[in-house]
């Protein structure tokens, strides 16, 4: 059995699907969103995260390193990557957890077991679990161990995906899943392998197959302005939904927001971060306008 690298576990989720869920994060994507609000989630590898603020320079990080990778200085303690070897000493003696490190490998009988611990909150409220990320369909092996265990347990099943991935793992992915969860990030391709690295006629083909499927499909769109709020794009967006199996007539907006900023300042990456703009509230109510007259029902968060 192939592992998922995963970096965290949410609890109490309520906004990744129907009722209270459990979301598990998977590590790695394979688009890189310029937007991104999960920058810790796009590599497939284990990192480290700094928490200056947290930080009480006790130096013992520094006393426990093996490598002498740490560095007390006047911003804080500052790591080498050129000797790092992600160890995790430095975050596991931390007496604040100013260090997080982010990546873990957890087996199926383990993940379960956090599942189930939890179900008493999905026959309570209609919930279930949620695979996220990063972008699970990387984890195709271990995603479907784990839906497959999910199904036996009668618990509902969300993947929150690009759709970015063989056509094959999609549809099988879709025969032990209840919803997925789908962000239309921009129609014009050029422009989607501008600002995401990949272009988006396969994910736009998948969502074709996907949806002569029986699953469930709620479309999200990350709102940036300047990116994909033009009265174009919407128009585009909405014939697209439109044009599929089913009825496909519900989208969430999800207004960009700059939560990314501090995240790559912990990651030591900074420089990364490109700031966004945020549609005002009229231009927000013009996209729901829009897709109004295209008898899509398109909803602020989600």
């Amino acid at each position: 059995m192939s592992t998922g690298l995963i970096f965290d576990i949410k609890k109490f989720a309520i906004n990744d699907g129907p009722g209270i869920r459990l979301t598990v994060f998977f590590k790695g994507c394979n688009l890189q969103c310029k937007w991104c609000h999960n920058p810790e989630s796009m590599s497939p590898k284990v990192q480290k995260m700094y928490n200056a603020k947290k930080c009480i320079g006790t130096v013992k990080c520094i006393e426990v390193c093996p490598n002498d990778a740490l560095k007390m200085t006047l911003e804080g303690i500052v790591t080498d990557y050129n000797v790092c070897n992600l160890c995790g000493k430095c975050s596991e003696i931390c007496p604040t957890k100013a260090f997080e490190m982010l990546g873990s490998e957890i087996p199926i009988s383990e993940l379960m077991k956090k599942i189930d611990n939890e179900a008493i909150f999905f026959d309570q409220s209609d919930g279930g679990v949620t695979f996220s990320g990063g972008e699970p369909l990387m984890h195709s092996e271990y995603l479907l161990a784990a839906l497959k265990e999910c199904g036996k347990r009668m618990y509902h099943r969300v993947v929150d995906t690009t759709a970015f991935s063989k056509l094959e793992t999609v549809l099988e992915v879709a025969k032990h899943t209840e919803l997925f969860l789908i962000d239309l990030k921009v129609m014009d391709s050029e422009k989607h392998k501008e600002f995401t690295g990949v272009s988006n006629e396969k994910i736009l083909s998948n969502i074709v197959e996907l949806a002569k499927t029986n699953c469930e499909i709620i479309f999200r769109m990350p709102l940036i302005k300047g990116v994909n709020t033009s009265e174009e794009n919407i128009k585009k967006t909405a014939v697209f939904m439109n044009s599929l199996d089913g009825n496909r007539a519900t989208i969430n907006l999800l207004p960009y927001h700059k939560v990314a900023e501090n995240k790559h300042v912990k990651l030591g990456d900074s420089n990364k971060f490109i700031e966004f703009e945020s549609p005002n509230n009229d231009e927000v109510l013009k996209v729901i306008s829009i897709f109004k007259n295209y008898e899509i029902n398109a909803t602020i968060g989600g």
